[in-house]
């Protein structure tokens, strides 16, 4: 692959140039970054040490623990780095590297999403044939092309990307090197790099979103037509909540950031709905999976006493 680009190396503006606030940011982000860590952590830990767990729908959560530390790492160290260290730099070859797995781990998170629900609206509409479904070779291999899905889409993107003419000025108005920012960056025509932004990528969020609303869309219509009991009515829509959280919390940013034509739109505004989606998610799965999921709760809390006891 031949490298035209002139820039050897990015300076990443991030958040804000205010110094007095560059202290508290550190802090505050640090501690989010570090809940993360734990949280996820935590799952992937319990998920894989209780027997009892190990089903399609607590293996397809401990992925999504997975790609949420990987997706919180690629952009968050970066991130704090350049509340301490001014300017923070980032080589051509780095900030290429920053974008593929930043598209990697967030593409690939929409497609599981995709996934759990479609897992979901088995175990609900579809018991006593959800295990011979759902087996393990299935699992294994809906994980696999959550992952290779992922990796295919940001490879597009970063290659792309590294065609592209690069020739001043360096300044980047993000955190992290993301598409949008380094677009405004570059000498030459970016019509081919906006068609598969807004497109292919346009895509990617899409056909997981409506997979995910339509296998919602016949839970609840199996519910309401084909469940009678209140009470097994409630329990089923309770096995969805959190995953529902989850899907909310990712596309409502995502479908904001990248669906609107892209030539009109604010770096603070890609900076804030970033944020939301790449830290705020990563953050908030932990607490939604554990604090709304009763065998969740369970099995920490007997892995805690087993600790307490040892």
């Amino acid at each position: 692959m031949e490298n035209k680009t002139m820039v050897s190396k990015f300076i990443l503006l991030g958040l804000t140039n205010l110094q007095e606030l560059q202290h508290f940011l550190f802090l505050f982000f640090l501690l989010l970054y570090l809940c993360s860590l734990l949280g996820n952590t935590t799952i992937i830990f319990v998920v894989l040490s209780e027997p009892r767990l190990h089903t399609p729908m607590y293996f397809f959560l401990s992925n999504l623990s997975c790609l949420d530390i990987c997706y919180a790492t690629v952009t968050m160290p970066k991130m704090l780095a350049g509340f301490i260290v001014r300017p923070q730099t980032i080589s051509f070859t780095g900030c290429l590297a920053q974008l593929h797995f930043f598209h990697f781990t967030g593409s690939s998170e929409g497609v599981l999403l995709a996934v759990m629900a479609y897992d979901r609206c088995l175990a609900i509409c579809n018991p006593l044939r959800y295990t011979m479904i759902m087996n393990k070779y299935v699992c294994l291999s809906l994980s696999v092309a959550t992952w290779t899905t992922g990796f295919c889409h940001a490879l597009m993107h970063t290659v792309m990307t590294s065609q592209l003419h690069f020739c001043g000025p360096n300044l980047v108005q993000h955190f992290f090197c993301d598409i949008k920012p380094l677009l405004r960056l570059a000498c030459g025509s970016i019509k081919l790099n906006i068609s598969l932004l807004n497109i292919v990528t346009g895509l990617v969020v899409m056909i997981p979103f409506i997979l995910t609303l339509l296998s919602y869309l016949y839970i609840i219509t199996f519910l309401l037509l084909k469940v009678q009991s209140r009470e097994a009515r409630w329990k089923a829509f309770s096995t969805c909540s959190s995953h529902l959280t989850v899907v909310a919390l990712l596309y409502v940013p995502v479908l904001f950031n990248y669906l609107p034509p892209t030539s009109g739109d604010s770096p603070q505004w890609n900076m804030l709905t970033t944020l939301m989606y790449n830290v705020g998610v990563s953050v908030l799965n932990p607490l939604v999976y554990t604090l709304r999921n009763k065998e969740m709760k369970s099995a920490i809390q007997k892995m805690l006493n087993r600790k307490v006891i040892h």
